[in-house]
């Protein structure tokens, strides 16, 4: 079923289009990811949707009855209102009303005419708005994402604060979600939560992303927003990328076509005068429609184009830390760490929010001392730091005075550059570069700071969260600048993505201080915590039989499995020869099954699919494992038997 259409919309800022007599349906079910450039309008496309914004011309069509609901992106302006009240507050006036609603029925005996028609007005609002249940959807989802209704919202973390955010989205029931760049600042854990639940939500789902993993696991359907055009490409995200490749290119084909056609009837025009005499008046209008078409032709926005300024090559060694202790109010982030870093490595830490990765980074860089143990530091380190906060941006100044502290010129790659044409590699044309950044969307601010960063000479790169508000572009040239770069790279991202294109190794925060280090990236990462998992089924099945075995006595045939061998027992039965001739194939057999199941929980692409068949498969991979160590021992006891 249609949900809402677009029909001829029409938006300008200026003379930049950001839709241009676009159509466009939404139906249910659907879960449509919205790419495009940095300022190619993709916020403005939810605003118009929630009317923050209005059209132009044309029109936006929603069907009677659908509720619309968006995802706020910014954190919440009071952060002293308890979790229960934040949610309720996305239902709108729905709560005062039906308050007032209570307050008016106690109060009816006596009441006028005019009290009267407001409580029958406010009853029927209540039954059509479905009021009446609003508490017990409160509760229901507080419930579900297993908060405390009653906590403050300034208890809450980056994670729990979206999850909040979410709640308070769903409050009122909406048939459309919409998501402005939902995984910002959240942990994988996080991310992953919230995949989940999306794929399970009923409604339709209206989403702009720059995670690549996220887009993949959850959309249905991309629409590109490119020039004021909107593109609907049905299907997976690799066949959009493919689609829009060819449509690129022959589109560049197309253009270089006309040009050269222009050329030819510029040339023909400008012949002497006795050609101008004879010359087709046809031919001088087709000419006259050419150029008019190519000064409406709207250029493709140039791709972003880097380097990073390298300083001299830094010592072998960049790093060595011997048992590194750490610990803030008792709890632990760094307990006996080893940790050698050489020139070169380019290494991801991973691990939830709040866990200690960037405790971790200062310890390195001499802002924070350890409890115990011993850090050395390599020598002739420049260091460049990309901080998520974006603390070394000045909001006050403009583009080019942030870069360039107040000169006309940068130094890059030891020659003298003006400052606007370096800025222009990053997409700030001279107008823009004059800006002040506060005026900076968040991908702009980004490029900015990658601007900053590499117009300095460096050779150990520290960035943490470098891949907010990026577009998909802009991410995969900074993945090539990184493979490229000859110093060494610290990296803390939840971008999987953009980890597993770019490092080396990863450093893994388990928790309680451990950090375990893993050759490869996000995917090399959950296929360990995956056999960690599987090694610690079997322990943890034996632990629950005994447990069991302890409040009753296990069946005869179980007993004889499990029991320790007796010494004193009889030969072989004909009935136990069988058996023991039999075991080794169902050995065999189980060990091959074994070994299916882990090459699928291996798999990078296994912690994507459906919660529910992977913890299926899980669950068979920990029951096939049980069964060969059965078999096992009832194979050792049968030989001892037989012996």
């Amino acid at each position: 079923m249609e949900l809402l259409r677009f029909q001829q919309a029409c938006l300008a800022f200026g003379t930049n289009p950001i839709l241009d007599h676009v159509d466009f349906s939404l139906f249910s079910g659907e879960r449509v990811c919205l790419v495009g450039r940095n300022g190619a309008g993709k916020s403005s496309f939810l605003k118009l949707l929630t009317g923050q914004q209005n059209l132009d011309d044309g029109q936006i069509v929603v069907n009677t009855g659908v509720v619309l609901s968006r995802l706020e992106q910014d954190p919440p302006a009071k952060m002293d209102t308890k979790i229960a009240d934040f949610i309720r507050e996305g239902a709108g006036d729905l709560a005062e009303k039906l308050q007032q609603f209570y307050t008016l029925s106690e109060n009816l005996e006596g009441a006028g005419d005019a009290e009267y028609r407001l409580f029958e007005q406010l009853q029927n609002e209540m039954d059509t708005r479905d009021g009446w249940s609003l508490e017990a959807r409160v509760s229901d989802i507080c419930q579900q994402f297993e908060m405390d209704p009653d906590a403050s919202l300034a208890t809450l973390s980056g994670g729990w604060l979206r999850k909040a955010a979410l709640g308070r989205a769903l409050i009122a029931k909406p048939d459309i979600l919409l998501l402005d760049e939902p995984t910002n600042h959240l942990d994988l854990a996080a991310i992953q939560w919230l995949e989940q639940f999306l794929l399970n939500f009923n409604g339709a789902i209206i989403f702009i992303s720059h995670d690549r993993a996220f887009i993949r696991a959850l959309a249905t359907r991309i629409i590109d927003l490119d020039r004021g055009e909107l593109t609907s490409h049905p299907g997976n995200y690799q066949e959009y990328l493919d689609r829009k490749q060819k449509m690129l290119e022959d589109e560049q084909k197309h253009n270089a076509l006309f040009d050269k056609r222009l050329a030819e009837e510029e040339v023909w025009i400008r012949q002497g005068i006795k050609a101008r005499r004879t010359r087709n008046e046809g031919r001088v209008r087709a000419l006259k429609a050419l150029r008019q078409e190519r000064a409406a032709r709207l250029e493709q926005q140039g791709k972003v184009d880097f380097n990073i300024e390298q300083a001299n090559r830094s010592g072998k060694l960049v790093f060595e830390g011997k048992g590194m202790c750490l610990a803030f109010n008792g709890k632990p982030v760094m307990e006996q760490l080893d940790l050698l870093v050489m020139r070169g490595d380019r290494i991801a830490l991973v691990g939830p929010n709040g866990v200690g990765k960037s405790s971790l980074i200062k310890v390195l860089l001499n802002d924070y001392q350890v409890d115990s143990g011993e850090v050395k530091r390599g020598t002739n380190l420049e260091v460049a730091y990309f901080d998520q906060h974006r603390i070394a941006l000045d909001l006050e100044a403009t583009v080019q005075d942030n870069v360039a502290d107040g000169k006309q010129e940068v130094q890059q790659n030891g020659q003298s550059r003006h400052v606007l044409s370096y800025l222009q590699d990053f997409l700030f044309p001279p107008a823009r570069a004059r800006t002040p950044v506060k005026a900076l969307s968040g991908g702009e601010k980004n490029r900015l700071l990658l601007a900053k960063l590499f117009a300095r000479p460096s050779n150990l790169l520290i960035l943490d969260e470098p891949t907010n508000d990026l577009d998909v572009e802009t991410l995969e040239l900074l993945e090539d600048i990184l493979q490229q770069y000859q110093g060494t790279v610290l990296l803390v991202s939840h971008d999987r993505e953009f980890v597993n294109n770019t490092v080396t190794s990863s450093l893994l925060f388990a928790g309680n201080g451990r950090i375990i280090e893993i050759a490869g990236g996000y995917d090399d990462v959950t296929a360990y915590q995956a056999r960690q998992a599987s090694k610690a089924s079997p322990a943890k099945t034996t632990a629950t039989r005994q447990a069991t075995t302890a409040e009753k006595p296990p069946e005869p045939e179980a007993a004889t499995v499990v029991n320790a061998l007796d010494k004193n027992a009889k030969k072989l039965s004909y009935k136990e020869k069988r058996e023991l001739e039999l075991l080794p194939q169902q050995i065999e057999q189980l060990d091959a099954e074994l070994s299916a199941l882990q090459l699928q929980v291996n798999d990078p692409e296994f912690f994507k699919r459906n919660a529910a068949d992977s913890q299926q498969t899980l669950n068979l991979l920990q029951q096939t494992e049980s069964k060969l160590a059965l078999a096992y021992a009832r194979w050792e006891q049968l030989e001892a038997l037989n012996s």
